[in-house]
């Protein structure tokens, strides 16, 4: 799951990433709503953790102006104030859950999992793509009777090929949805992490493959297609 924090307080912010990516949440990181928006216009995020007291733009305003622009995705407001009229505002302007600071981080991992429920019970928990499947609760990978599972970043890329079979997916894209933009990672790692998930592809006798656009990206194929 893909999340951007908007968060000004900064050591607070990296205390925060550091902890999201712990549990296996790729995660940017933003200080004010109008940067914000800027990232979340990609559509690369699942879910946003947003305080409210930040500059250029707060985060109530950050939130009226993703509704209206149909951004949907579930949103946790962050904020120091612990009034019934802000936490009532917030989640009229359509928030999805509300914790107020301080808050102890295992809360905060927790309403994150309540608020990822809520938003999958929408989705299929099995994708499928020529008899393969794949289980997004339990991250792991079928055919017939053969399973393997995938750690965070396998499952991750995976998942964005099996949901767009045929589909070329840019490296660019790969690399912004589950490194981040701000990663300092090489683009190599994307040729890496293929290799591993076509080791595991093998490991099962799966009849697809990932195949390669030079210069563009890849793309999921059955394997007699290849």
């Amino acid at each position: 799951m893909k999340l951007l924090l908007v968060e000004d307080e900064k050591a607070l912010s990296k205390a925060l990433v550091a902890i999201l990516k712990h549990n296996n949440y790729s995660v940017d990181a933003v200080y004010n709503g109008l940067d914000a928006l800027d990232y979340l216009d990609t559509g690369l995020y699942d879910g946003a953790i947003i305080d409210i007291m930040m500059p250029v733009m707060d985060g109530l305003t950050l939130l009226k102006t993703m509704r209206q622009k149909g951004i949907n995705i579930p949103v946790i407001m962050l904020t120091a104030k612990s009034e019934v009229e802000d936490k009532v505002l917030g989640l009229d302007l359509g928030a999805d859950d509300y914790l107020t600071k301080p808050f102890d981080t295992k809360e905060l991992l927790a309403r994150i999992r309540a608020m990822i429920r809520r938003k999958e019970s929408h989705v299929d928990d099995i994708i499928s793509f020529n008899d393969v499947k794949l289980n997004r609760s339990l991250f792991e990978l079928s055919y017939n009777d053969n399973k393997v599972t995938l750690n965070n970043k396998e499952y991750q890329m995976l998942e964005l090929l099996m949901l767009s079979p045929g589909v070329v997916i840019s490296i660019d894209k790969f690399m912004e949805k589950i490194w981040g933009y701000d990663s300092e990672t090489e683009i190599s790692v994307v040729w890496v992490y293929v290799s591993y998930i076509r080791k595991k592809l093998k490991q099962i006798n799966a009849p697809i493959n990932i195949s390669s656009n030079r210069n563009l990206g890849y793309f999921l194929v059955k394997t007699n297609e290849k």
